[in-house]
């Protein structure tokens, strides 16, 4: 693979850590972004190779000026990994919309922010490969995160848009959708709405508590995942999205089944309104 410079937002934890390191190690240039001058400086102790620089994404008229003074000092960059994201777990009901409304800001806004600011120089340049992190969420969904797996269905057809306008200039976009994974985002990244509604409780309270006695026993290897990440950045077709982890094939594929069985049943009514 040739050398490339990376743009990797949320740099300094879970999947975008594990991918600056991956990408620094094989001698690529890596600009990561992070939230926090604490973060900055953890990051740059961590992985010295990598070029930490502040970047809060849901500051969407800072991200501009954030990517051209990238550019200026590192030079142009070829692959932007949008990374930068959390889960929200609460059953629907109980969850305030200011929480959604978090939520989208993270995951949905500022990615394609992000994205929206790399569009003209990678079209200009004819080159560009981005990569949207989405998530399993993203094509599945169950009770409690519906904030979350509402964000990642939305970055996930926005990617679908964005990969069918983008393909003339020569620029790839692939929506990485990972399952469980050895990282942060069912511990300490995750922001969980508390109980207030027993009718819940026998739903939602199992699913909960084997989240979290789950977390950090995840099948799914981030340094795997980065491995994969550079596999892909060198494919020359790669796919719309790229499914990653064993429980991720399954679920995904269990739900595509579904679908086609609900076409099916549903198919005399489905034509039944053409007129």
């Amino acid at each position: 693979m040739p050398s490339r410079t990376f743009f990797i937002t949320g740099a300094n934890s879970g999947f975008g850590f594990a991918i600056a390191a991956a990408a620094s190690r094989k001698g690529h240039k890596v600009v990561g972004t992070v939230r926090s001058q604490r973060s900055r400086a953890d990051l740059a102790e961590r992985l010295p190779a990598v070029h930490p620089v502040l970047c809060d994404v849901t500051e969407f008229e800072r991200i501009a000026e954030v990517v051209r003074k990238a550019e200026e000092d590192h030079g142009p960059v070829d692959v932007l990994i949008n990374n930068a994201g959390y889960g929200h777990e609460g059953i629907l009901e109980e969850s305030p919309l200011e929480e959604m409304r978090r939520q989208f800001d993270v995951n949905v806004f500022g990615a394609v922010a992000v994205a929206k600011a790399f569009l003209p120089r990678f079209r200009e340049r004819r080159r560009g490969f981005i990569v949207n992190v989405t998530s399993m969420g993203g094509m599945i969904t169950m009770p409690g995160i519906a904030y979350y797996c509402g964000s990642k269905f939305a970055l996930q057809g926005i990617s679908e848009v964005m990969r069918a306008e983008m393909a003339p200039f020569g620029v790839h976009v692939t929506a990485l959708c990972p399952g469980s994974f050895r990282t942060d985002w069912a511990g300490r990244s995750m922001v969980r709405t508390g109980r207030s509604i027993p009718d819940y409780d026998a739903l939602f309270d199992p699913i909960r508590q084997a989240r979290q006695a789950k977390s950090g026993k995840q099948l799914g290897d981030p340094d795997r995942l980065a491995a994969a990440v550079l596999d892909l950045i060198d494919s020359d077709d790669p796919p719309p999205q790229l499914l990653l982890g064993s429980d991720a094939l399954r679920l995904v594929s269990e739900r595509i089944e579904r679908l086609e069985q609900e076409i099916e049943a549903w198919k005399s009514v489905t034509v039944s309104t053409d007129g």
